[in-house]
């Protein structure tokens, strides 16, 4: 009965951006609780080391070119039969405001962040309805709430939210759900890049990527960033069957930080610009 029951339970989940940071520890998660789980993402060597250690397939694509994303689903649906579930995770981001960021900067975003994932989507859908199954966006409080020189990589969130929440409209009486989580800062290899520019830009002594984690955290409610481990288990909690009334959502796994009033920080902080505005 026990080992029917595990069978029963058993998915197959796709997770894009799968090498490293979220998308790593969000294989491990599902792997760890039973499922099947492929990894895909434009270097080999990250999604290899992810499957010795998960058992995940790996499967080395870019998503945002079409005919590698049909190829990518066909793969995962080759080796395994089917396909539940799908972590939109890949993301990269390039910074400037509309004046700043170049037009080359912009489609390379867009590409990855927004149309990659449509791409993927549409060559995924009929075997997600097929399995009744589920999708979760990885977007960022960049989605919700912006920052100076983000105009690229906010907008991109933003559409990538609403991108999941037409899926959740149109196919929700089908049986699919999707879902999208919003993190905050998480020491990622991406964040860490981010870090390393700021400790640079800012002159902060010391441990530099620590250093500028903790600046930049400070006056987040929870005072520190997040880790993947704890984004990715708000991604395996919604793609489970524990969230079957929940679609169209947007979860934020942000420390706090989109429940704070920036108004207030003046009350606890001394806050002074590090350069003036052009």
């Amino acid at each position: 009965m026990g080992e029917a029951a595990d069978m029963a339970e058993e998915r197959v989940y796709l997770v894009t951006g799968g090498g490293t940071g979220i998308g790593a520890a969000t294989a491990q998660s599902l792997a760890w609780a039973g499922h099947k789980v492929a990894v895909s993402g434009r270097r080999p060597e990250p999604l290899r080391l992810v499957a010795e250690e998960t058992g995940a397939l790996p499967v080395p694509s870019d998503i945002g070119d079409p005919a590698a994303v049909v190829s990518l689903v066909e793969t995962v649906v080759g080796t395994y039969g089917r396909l539940d579930g799908l972590v939109l995770n890949a993301g990269i981001g390039r910074g400037g405001g509309v004046g700043e960021v170049t037009l080359e900067d912009w489609d390379e975003v867009m590409r990855t962040n927004l149309t990659g994932p449509f791409l993927l989507l549409r060559a995924a859908l009929p075997h997600l309805l097929d399995a009744r199954g589920a999708v979760v966006a990885v977007a960022s409080v960049s989605a919700l709430r912006n920052g100076v020189g983000n105009t690229a990589y906010a907008t991109s969130k933003a559409a990538l939210l609403q991108l999941c929440r037409s899926l959740a409209v149109d196919y929700g009486g089908a049986g699919l759900r999707a879902n999208t989580v919003c993190p905050s800062w998480v020491r990622t290899d991406m964040a860490d890049r981010r870090m390393n520019r700021f400790a640079d830009e800012a002159g902060l002594d010391g441990n530099g990527l620590e250093a500028a984690y903790e600046e930049v955290t400070r006056v987040l409610p929870a005072g520190r960033p997040g880790e993947p481990h704890e984004v990715a288990e708000a991604i395996a909690w919604l793609m489970s069957p524990a969230t079957s009334f929940v679609n169209g959502a947007v979860l934020t796994v942000d420390g706090g930080a989109t429940a704070l009033d920036p108004g207030t920080l003046g009350f606890e902080f001394r806050l002074e610009p590090r350069a003036p505005r052009a």
